[in-house]
This record gives C-alpha cells, structure tokens and sequence, in this order.
C-alpha cells in the first residue's frame, strides 16, 4: 500500500503539472487576497463591503482566491485519472498492483495530500498579501485569531475534497478532455447559474447545498447574492460535511466502477 501511494506521488511530481499548478494557485491566492483587501470597506448600500475591522471580512480576504484555487486541484483530479486511461498506463498500473482497491486508495490519499500541499501554498500567499495589505490599512490582519486559523485550515481540506471530487469526475466521463470541460464548467458556470435560478425561486436549502456555496460556508464569514445582497449559509462544520459527501459519493462512485470495469 505504502508503494502504491509512493508511485502515485510520483506520478503527479514528476511532470510538470504540479509546479505549474502551483504558480496558479500562488497567483489566484495572492492576487485576490490583494484587490479584496483593498476594497474592503468601501461601496455605497448593500453593495458595501464590511471593514477590515470585522473578522469575517479578514478571513474573507485570506479565501478571496478558493474559489478559483480549488477549480485547479479539481482539474487535477481529473488528470489523475484521465491521463492513465489517455495514455494506457492504467494497465500496468493494476499489473504492478493488482488488488485494484489498493490503487484507487492510494489515489485517494495521495489527492488528499497534494491537495493539501496547494493549500499550504495557497495560504502561505494568501495570508503573505492580504496580512500586509491588511496591517498597511491600519487593522489587525488576525482579529479573532482561532476563527481565521480555523478557516485556514478548512481552506487545505477543501481543496483536498475537490481534488477527490475531480477524482470521481474522470472516471465516471471516460474523456479527459470532456471531463476537464464538463466538471470545471459546471463547478465554475454552472453553479452560479443554479446559485441564481435556486435564489430566484427561493428554494434556499437546495442553494445552502451546491459545492460552491459549501465551500464558501466552510471558509468565508460573508455570503453575497449576485446582487450583493446577504444570504443565508450553513455553518462551517456544515459545509465541511456536504462537501465531503460530494467528495465521497463521486470518488466512491468512481472508484467502484474502476474496480469492476474491464481493461483493455
């Protein structure tokens, strides 16, 4: 098992995928800590934002990025799996382990550990930025220091989970390609439009339950509608748990049917 995990480390350090990632998720959690931490407090009406003194916002600024950030570690999920069907690998994968279950476990917890590392660095940049920009406003860039800790923390096993959705992604659409297209699309656009049709309608636990909105419950202490006003969020433990469901639906899903399907 310890190997099998190794290898699939390996597979994922020994391309140029990761380090490329990497600078992505540098960029998205930098750069949008930078113009969240700067607009914070300023707007007119409903459209304000809160100030910098609210740690809400703080953390807010600290995940500004996440939601791009974890688009990326879904798109690795994907090529985890995608990239051994594109090019013929998953053979001699289940050749050189062949207890099919040992495979897919060690693709599990080496997406959970990579999507753990883009989230240190994700933070580490996030933070870097936004706790300058913060400190140079004049506030404290750690009010409440355990709540912004906590979400910190929350922001690695998030993208972890994503990573594992993506996971359940490409298996269960054999194309990479379209699989890339369809779970980012729906993950970026898609949800958005759902978000706005359930907001519409009013049917607001069917918005609470969307990954996205998951996610943001989990880590964010501000929820906007598209037109800037609030609504209503699970609790961070609450949105870990739907999150990790999705998780675990789609990779078991996907992990079972990878099991039983025949490879040629």
């Amino acid at each position: 098992m310890n190997g099998a995990i190794r290898s699939e480390f390996r597979k994922i350090f020994t391309t140029r995928l990761w380090w490329g990632m990497a600078i992505g998720v540098v960029v998205v959690g930098g750069g949008l800590a930078a113009v969240l931490g700067g607009l914070a407090g300023q707007g007119e009406g409903q459209n304000a934002l809160p100030a910098l003194d609210k740690p809400g916002m703080v953390t807010t600024v600290y995940t500004a990025g996440l939601s791009l950030a974890y688009l990326l570690t879904l798109a690795i999920g994907v090529m985890v799996i995608g990239a051994e069907y594109r090019h013929k690998t998953i053979t001699a994968t289940f050749l050189s382990t062949p207890r099919r279950v040992n495979v897919m476990l060690a693709k599990v917890v080496a997406l959970l550990g990579v999507g753990a590392f883009y989230g240190v660095l994700f933070c580490l940049s996030s933070v870097g930025v936004g706790a300058t920009i913060i400190k140079l406003r004049g506030f404290d860039p750690f009010p409440a220091g355990e709540h912004v800790w906590r979400t910190l923390a929350l922001s690695l096993l998030a993208l972890g989970l994503w990573a594992l959705i993506g996971l359940g992604a490409g298996i269960l659409i054999s194309n990479q390609v379209a699989a890339l297209l369809i779970s980012i699309g729906i993950a970026w656009i898609g949800q958005s439009l759902m978000s706005l049709a359930f907001l519409a309608l009013h049917w607001t636990t069917a918005n609470e339950l969307l990954p996205a909105n998951a996610t943001n419950a989990m880590v964010s202490g501000l929820s906007r509608g598209f037109s800037g006003e609030s609504v209503d969020q699970l609790s961070w433990w609450g949105g870990a748990l739907v999150l990790a469901a999705y998780a675990t639906v789609l990779a078991g899903i996907g992990s079972f049917l990878t099991v039983r399907r025949d490879v040629t």
